[in-house]
């Protein structure tokens, strides 16, 4: 009985938690959604696929995120693998503390630093102008290559934490028998690490889609007018046309819509949440 009450002595919280700031908030805004002037119906969520703008911005936003992660990956297997493999362990935690530095401050201010470093006066157009490379400032912002960048920047720690954690059990002498064998590089990422990897991978993957899918100040800021974000169109419901039953209806399509994105995610990799939260 001792062990059952301290059980849901530290429960309780968290069920209060998930309840009053979760459940109930995501259930008023879902009944929200299904209500309009002339009652309930289903034109909030008709709309979306009706106009264009709303499903392509979507479609768009799905794919940016898709390609943001996997670069994502594929800058953080070879930062992981030198964590963890080949830097020495006094060193490694000084690494992993400046991986966690730039999140020290606010995502506003660590965008608004590459935003005074691209700009048209910012400091690299400076430096190609004293240099004589360019004649005259580049515009470096407010295009998709800049928002990807930034939204890679954003999230890449995401990514590296989960890796760090899986390649630290990978066994070294599995690699260094790979080599004595005759494997290169290439194969032994393709046939050892990466396998091992697989739920570091799809976890990492997870959280930086579902951060990157719903992510409003990256893309707002470096993409600019152009940028056809998701979200911008949720916050325009809410905010600019004061819509709450349109923007509760796109908040949930966009949940309905990622969860299926990564539902497919897990089925081609052959993984269960489960399996990844573990």
């Amino acid at each position: 009985m001792r062990r059952s009450g301290l059980f849901w002595l530290f429960l309780t919280p968290v069920l209060l938690w998930l309840v009053l700031l979760i459940v109930l908030p995501h259930l008023d805004l879902l009944i929200l959604s299904f209500r309009t002037k002339s009652g309930w119906s289903l034109d909030n969520y008709h709309s979306f696929f009706i106009e264009p703008i709303y499903w392509l911005t979507f479609v768009r936003t799905a794919i940016y995120s898709i390609l943001t992660t996997a670069l994502t990956l594929a800058l953080s297997l070879p930062v992981a693998f030198y964590i963890t493999k080949l830097c020495r362990p006094g060193v490694r935690g000084f690494l992993m503390v400046l991986l966690l530095l730039p999140f020290w401050v606010s995502e506003l201010v660590r965008v608004y630093g590459w935003m005074i470093l691209l700009r048209e006066s910012g400091v690299i157009n400076y430096f190609l102008l004293q240099l004589g490379i360019i004649h005259q400032p580049i515009e470096m912002l407010y295009n998709d290559v800049t928002m990807i960048m930034g939204l890679v920047y954003t999230s890449m720690l995401f990514m590296v934490v989960p890796l760090v954690s899986v390649m630290e059990s990978l066994d070294n002498s599995l690699i260094e028998a790979a080599y004595d064998l005759g494997a290169s590089k290439l194969c032994i990422w393709r046939t050892i690490i990466i396998p091992h990897c697989k739920p570091g991978i799809t976890s990492g993957a997870i959280v930086v889609f579902m951060l990157v899918l719903g992510n409003y100040l990256t893309p707002n800021l470096m993409g600019g007018k152009n940028s056809l974000w998701f979200t911008e169109q949720i916050y325009n419901q809410f905010i600019a046309s004061f819509n709450w039953n349109q923007g509760a209806a796109f908040g949930f399509l966009l949940l309905v819509l990622s969860s299926a994105i990564i539902w497919i995610g897990l089925k081609l990799t052959r993984q269960g949440l489960g399996e990844v939260a573990s």
